[in-house]
């Protein structure tokens, strides 16, 4: 029960990897508010958690403000941010307007802003930490995402400022870079590369785009739960600034020698 009597804030809590981690957290004995746009899915996540739902916009200073009133006034205050909330970013620089890049930067990179500001300083008060949710499209760079690899890239730094400046006042903050993730948005992706090579099926994709991934398979969502609520743990209490990769030894795959794998 290492989360008794602590409460977290996730954003992106109605589906993936803020749902998984919510359920986790609250198995481990904590409080939840789940901040996400959908409140038909926050509610069949928090529902059966007992936790709290917000429905807004993460990017929004009012909309992340009413859920640290409801975190207060609903359990007594909060411990800990779990910065989940993303989207695309698709496209090259010549395919992605003004509308498109500006989407990207507010879905997943001013979500993660705007919460952690806000949330500082209740976090201040009772040495709280953030737990920012990248992807190791924050390490490397895919074809034609020039916004997701952008944004990814960004919420690293911001997770290094937040430590450096906050670290003095009692703040932890560390970056989680998953890889492919069975999630409904990994799904859509994988039908694309279905159609692109004329596969059977969105598993034949999976197993496609985890080919020369070294455990030969993508993560599933309660699997970066289980790594995002160490490092919002006691256990990761001497962790801050840091970059954990969960993606199944992807990143430790030197490139250019894929061609003797095949």
């Amino acid at each position: 029960m290492r989360f008794a009597g602590k409460v977290a804030l996730i954003t992106g809590g109605g589906t993936g990897i803020g749902a998984a981690v919510a359920q986790r957290f609250v198995a481990d004995g904590g409080k939840v508010v789940l901040l996400g746009r959908r409140r038909d899915k926050l509610e069949q996540v928090a529902g059966p958690l007992g936790g709290a739902v917000v429905a807004g916009d993460a990017g929004n200073q009012q909309d992340v403000q009413a859920a640290l009133r409801c975190a207060h006034e609903r359990f007594g205050g909060l411990d800990v941010l779990i910065a989940n909330a993303g989207g695309h970013g698709l496209g090259s620089a010549r395919q992605t307007d003004d509308a498109a890049w500006a989407a990207a930067l507010h879905s997943n990179l001013t979500t993660a802003f705007v919460c952690v500001r806000e949330c500082l300083s209740t976090l201040m008060e009772r040495r709280g930490n953030v737990v920012v949710v990248s992807s190791i499209a924050g390490l490397f760079a895919g074809p034609s995402v020039v916004g997701y690899v952008t944004t990814k890239h960004a919420l690293i730094g911001l997770t290094r400022s937040i430590a450096r400046d906050y670290g003095p006042r009692g703040v932890r903050i560390n970056a989680l870079c998953p890889g492919w993730v069975r999630t409904a948005m990994a799904d859509e992706q994988m039908e694309v590369v279905r159609d692109m090579h004329k596969l059977g099926s969105i598993e034949e994709a999976y197993a496609l785009v985890t080919k020369h991934v070294p455990l030969r398979r993508a993560a599933e969502a309660e699997e970066v739960a289980n790594v995002a609520c160490f490092l919002a743990s006691s256990e990761a209490s001497m962790m801050s600034g840091s970059v954990v990769v969960v993606d199944g030894g992807s990143g430790a795959v030197d490139l250019p020698t894929l061609a003797f794998a095949d």
